[in-house]
């Protein structure tokens, strides 16, 4: 997160990196913010000032405002209420869908579940030192 900058300018960052016009990139941020469930009124202010689950919506919107072709994600749905858990595995379904590789974390078995198509248990796993 970036602080004192308009949390819909965070969003868009991504998209206009990569030359995306302005108003496109706003009209997405914007697109992604609201189905993300952050207030309209917040999209002026830093996301400094959001709450954590804001925090937590606010950054999933940026990661996925550019049809990245990779995703590494940590407990994307983690701590959220029903209906921002189901924008977000749909999210995640979307990218999927356009065939982004997605490498995640997901402490939630039904939602690994509904987004997962291969699954490595690594509860066994002993990290040894290199050589």
């Amino acid at each position: 997160v970036v602080p004192r900058v308009p949390s819909l300018d965070v969003v868009a960052e991504p998209l206009l990196a990569v030359g995306t016009p302005e108003e496109q990139a706003r009209d997405k941020a914007a697109s992604l913010l609201a189905q993300l469930n952050i207030p309209e009124r917040l999209w002026g202010l830093s996301p400094t000032t959001f709450s954590g689950g804001e925090q937590q919506r606010g950054n999933i919107a940026r990661g996925f405002a550019h049809p990245y072709p990779a995703l590494l994600l940590e407990g994307p749905a983690a701590s959220l209420d029903a209906q921002n858990r189901a924008t977000v595995l749909g999210l995640i379904e979307g990218a999927k869908a356009r065939g982004a590789a997605i490498i995640g974390i997901f402490h939630d078995e039904a939602a690994r579940a509904q987004v997962c198509d291969r699954f490595v248990d690594v509860s066994g796993f002993s990290p040894k030192a290199a050589a």
